[in-house]
């Protein structure tokens, strides 16, 4: 899920960012330090939207820097067990397909897919499911449900599980072919008067 969250933090400003806006000059420091950052409270620190510095800042001795307090927003995408997600293929392996949701990638494993026999193409980016025919292949868009998230010290890059084997998950075409069908089998059957 992505949000907005409010953040504190003490920044040091070099001198020779002394010439340009105190605001400015913190918000590049701030980008430097937290974007791309992954937080296991906060999840993807994607970028700094915004930041109010304390104008009154502090000297070291030793330091020709000073130090400010700073509140300052950040765009974060945390991904929450059970969430649905929206995604696109684009990687294929022989043990499933990476999906990109927001900012990173999930692994979808082979045994997530669909009830069905699957088979991984990794030369031509496909994925094959013996009996309906049916096939995801890289820049397929799809719908999905988060089923494991790992963002600790542990895991670096942060690791995140995905399953399409419940009802109106897969690749978009599924889910148009099973609204189709819940749509005509809810049809009230017409009934003849004698």
């Amino acid at each position: 899920m992505f949000s907005i969250s409010t953040l504190f933090d003490v920044v040091r400003i070099p001198p020779s960012l002394f010439g340009t806006t105190l605001k400015k000059a913190a918000i590049n420091i701030l980008k430097e330090k937290y974007e791309s950052m992954i937080n296991a409270d906060l999840g993807y620190i994607i970028m700094i939207l915004d930041a109010k510095v304390n104008e009154m800042g502090k000297m070291i001795a030793g330091d020709g820097g000073t130090f400010h307090r700073v509140e300052f927003e950040a765009l974060t995408f945390y991904p929450k067990l059970q969430e649905i997600v929206q995604g696109e293929i684009v990687d294929i392996t022989d043990f499933g397909a990476f999906v990109r949701i927001g900012p990173t990638d999930a692994l979808l494993h082979l045994s997530q897919v669909m009830d069905d026999y699957l088979k991984s193409d990794v030369k031509s980016g496909m994925i094959l499911a013996n009996q309906s025919g049916r096939t995801l292949k890289v820049g397929s868009q799809l719908r999905a449900r988060i089923t494991a998230v790992s963002l600790g010290k542990a895991a670096a890059m942060g690791k995140i599980g995905i399953t399409c084997r419940q009802p109106f998950l897969g690749a978009d075409e599924w889910i148009a072919e099973e609204i189709k069908k819940s749509e005509s089998s809810a049809k009230p059957a017409k009934v003849e008067a004698s």
